[in-house]
């Protein structure tokens, strides 16, 4: 079976939809052909209406690169939007077993491999966490001896809107090298058996600071996603805190 190049566009068929909180939905795609992909990385989704009208749209891949071996499936993660002509299809409209139009994958600067021995921060908001979840789950899966330290700080706005929430807090709790913060910043705080994941309050400077210093060594790079004025906001945070310009990745939605 032949890899397809990203221009190329592809017909997948959904084999599984989660919902994963009331404004996400994660859609399992099966491509027709081996498509390997790198931790990070999105494809172009697009619909056709009868009258030839076209919409489209960029999804990241949450799903981990591996197994290498054996890529034909990708799963993404779908926020609905207000108005969003392609979110309100795939939310409203797309069942089981029906056929999607895509390519990719596309982007090669907000990629990462778990090679580097040095630290690396993970900063994301809302469904922003989508390629960060690649990254981590490809952190998981690679078989590597020495895998990199990895810090994610995650800002959702309730304890509903938690993507990912089970996985990755079970491996902060399994994993000694792997650092969550979760920042809730519109729930009041309460009793939670997982409270030691959470704060209450917005990601700020003084957080990034005091998660930095849990750090054995400065990151070798930090990645940072979410809405526009979110990842601005936090880029500036980290370039005030001595992060070198050229290790920090964004990927931004939204105007």
């Amino acid at each position: 079976m032949n890899s397809t190049a990203t221009t190329d566009w592809q017909i997948a068929t959904v084999t599984s939809i989660h919902v994963e909180s009331p404004r996400v939905k994660l859609f399992t795609l099966e491509l027709p052909v081996n498509t390997p992909f790198r931790a990070g990385q999105h494809f172009d989704v697009r619909l056709t209406a009868p009258d030839g009208y076209k919409a489209q749209r960029s999804y990241s891949v949450s799903s981990s690169p591996e197994p290498a071996s054996n890529p034909t499936s990708i799963e993404l993660a779908v926020e609905l939007i207000s108005d969003g002509e392609v979110s309100s299809y795939f939310h409203e409209a797309v069942e089981l077993g029906d056929k999607i139009e895509l390519r990719g994958p596309i982007g090669g600067h907000f990629t990462w491999s778990p090679i580097a021995a040095k630290p690396v921060v993970m900063i994301a908001g809302g469904s922003g966490i989508a390629p960060i979840m690649s990254m981590i789950r490809h952190r998981s899966n690679a078989a590597v001896i020495k895998i990199s330290p990895m810090l994610l700080m995650f800002s959702a706005r309730t304890e509903a809107d938690i993507l990912f929430s089970a996985e990755l807090e079970s491996i902060a709790v399994n994993d000694p090298d792997f650092n969550l913060i979760i920042a809730l910043t519109r729930s009041e705080e309460v009793e939670s058996d997982n409270r030691s994941f959470r704060q209450f309050r917005r990601i700020d400077r003084p957080t990034i600071k005091s998660a930095l210093s849990t750090l054995a060594t400065h990151p070798s790079r930090s990645y940072i996603c979410g809405g526009s004025s979110f990842v601005e906001a936090m880029a500036n945070y980290l370039l005030d805190l001595g992060i070198p310009n050229n290790s920090v990745r964004t990927e931004r939605f939204g105007p």
